[in-house]
């Protein structure tokens, strides 16, 4: 199977270095990154890899940057790898545009997206594989660890993973992948500002089971230490309960704060 890795950036010029030189070493077929606009040098670390392979590509609405960039790609992926595509578009910002965007400029047959500071294990690609050999399934997703795993941080994430695997219900921290047949039957993330990774695997799991794998991706500890863990926590809940009353997400987007 070919899979594509989609990964939808805002201002991310310091968590997607690494991010992008985990998933373009890991054997992926591509590796489209969707800029919404970024302000800072997230662009120009995605090209230090998308020029070095001679890319470009360009679908309506969306474009593709083609300056130069003044960081060599050597400085991110190891040489000895044989690095994943990478493509680099733009659209305008909001993950559920950016990823839709992606999707529709990705030629695999699996979708795996990805956010921007989280890290995928070096058998990722072979776990989802594995998972998806039986026709059954029609996607899935990683359990997840913070990058501070101790404490809280532990804690909070061994709770995600298990909310998860009871509800059936992933989030986008957990690498959702799917099978593109399944991504086109659903018509793609639904065009709303938060929330379009609890609508989407909702959606999913109605289709067909959907595999939990235990192979973890470690993703950054950053939004709970910028609103403290605590609180944290009671605004995700509190905005999952609205959103299960029916409260709209673009309501909710005002107790969230800044959509990625």
């Amino acid at each position: 199977m070919t899979i594509s890795v989609v990964i939808p950036t805002l201002n991310e010029e310091r968590s997607l270095p690494t991010t992008l030189a985990r998933a373009a070493e890991s054997g992926f077929d591509e590796v489209i990154v969707v800029d919404g606009g970024s302000m800072d040098r997230t662009r120009e670390v995605v090209l230090a890899f998308a020029p070095a392979q001679g890319q470009s590509r360009q679908q309506s609405a969306i474009s593709v940057q083609q300056s130069p960039p003044d960081v060599h790609p050597s400085a991110l992926i190891p040489q000895h790898s044989a690095p994943s595509t990478v493509v680099l578009l733009t659209a305008p910002a909001g993950r559920a545009f950016q990823m839709n965007a992606g999707a529709a400029a990705s030629r695999g047959q699996i979708l795996l997206f990805l956010h921007a500071d989280t890290l995928l294990p070096p058998d990722a690609r072979s776990a989802i594989e594995k998972a998806l050999e039986d026709p059954a399934y029609v996607g899935g997703r990683f359990d997840v660890r913070f990058e501070r795993d101790s404490g809280l941080g532990r804690l909070i994430g061994c709770l995600i993973n298990l909310r998860s695997r009871w509800t059936g219900i992933a989030t986008g921290d957990q690498a959702i992948f799917v099978r593109r047949s399944v991504f086109e039957r659903l018509g793609g993330f639904s065009d709303i500002p938060i929330m379009e990774d609890v609508d989407f695997t909702r959606c999913l799991k109605r289709i067909g089971p959907v595999a939990a794998l235990r192979l973890q991706v470690v993703t950054s500890f950053r939004r709970w230490d910028a609103c403290g863990p605590i609180r944290t926590i009671a605004l995700m809940w509190v905005l999952r309960f609205l959103y299960w009353v029916g409260i709209s997400p673009r309501t909710l987007r005002h107790l969230y704060g800044a959509v990625r």
